[in-house]
């Protein structure tokens, strides 16, 4: 019996290179592939026959750990190895609690993944080394997950703020130091200290986390 395999990833280069890992083996058989989380629900809802998902997380549309969930309630027989560049702790907890059967990193070689996917369906957990570990830490320590995956402790004074929103509407520095009444130079240093304090390197990133931190609407 061959083990029928789904992947969904919305780089299809990545996809080609997966299948070519599993193309090796003659006990596996990737039935269909996905670009998205969407496109992949969809598919099973005509054709469910399948044993096991790799699934990317970040996706358009829908992503996977979206995807995860909803597989799991509609078709609880089909395991779920998420297949993945980032193995951070928030993705991590979040994939696990979306119902993930494993955790594997894309650079992983061909026989590492098929022997993590015949794991998975033995009942065992395919985990590469460094996201076991982790996940063994995230386990011994959930009190820090909850406070990692809540919102940060950042402290930003309320120009900053006022710098921050004026940042948010895609303003120049000269129009910002214009609307506040401040100097250039000024606005050059607050926002400096703000890319400090939120820990990021650009205007996109400082906008994005201060809107998930709730510090500017």
């Amino acid at each position: 019996m061959k083990i029928k395999i789904a992947i969904a990833d919305d780089n299809s280069f990545l996809i080609k290179a997966v299948k070519e890992k599993l193309s090796f083996f003659k006990d596996l058989d990737c039935k269909f592939t996905a670009l998205n989380g969407s496109e992949l629900v969809n598919k099973l809802e005509e054709n469910s026959n399948l044993d096991i998902i790799l699934m990317d997380i970040e996706m358009p549309i829908m992503n996977g750990i979206e995807a995860t969930s909803i597989v799991k309630k509609k078709f609880p027989h089909i395991k779920i190895i998420m297949l993945t560049v980032f193995d951070n702790d928030e993705n991590i907890f979040n994939a696990i609690k979306a119902g993930a059967d494993g955790y594997l990193l894309k650079e992983i070689n061909a026989k590492d993944l098929h022997d993590g996917i015949v794991d998975t369906l033995n009942g065992g957990a395919a985990m590469n080394p460094s996201i076991a570990l982790k996940t063994l830490k995230l386990l011994r320590n959930p009190i820090n997950i909850k406070n990692e995956l809540g919102k940060e402790d950042i402290q930003l004074t309320s120009r900053e703020i006022d710098v921050l929103e004026q940042l948010s509407k895609g303003l120049s520095y000269n129009a910002i130091a214009d609307n506040l009444i401040l100097s250039t130079g000024t606005i050059r240093k607050h926002i400096e200290n703000i890319y400090r304090k939120l820990q990021v390197h650009n205007k996109l990133e400082a906008v994005q986390k201060a809107k998930k931190n709730n510090l500017i609407d």
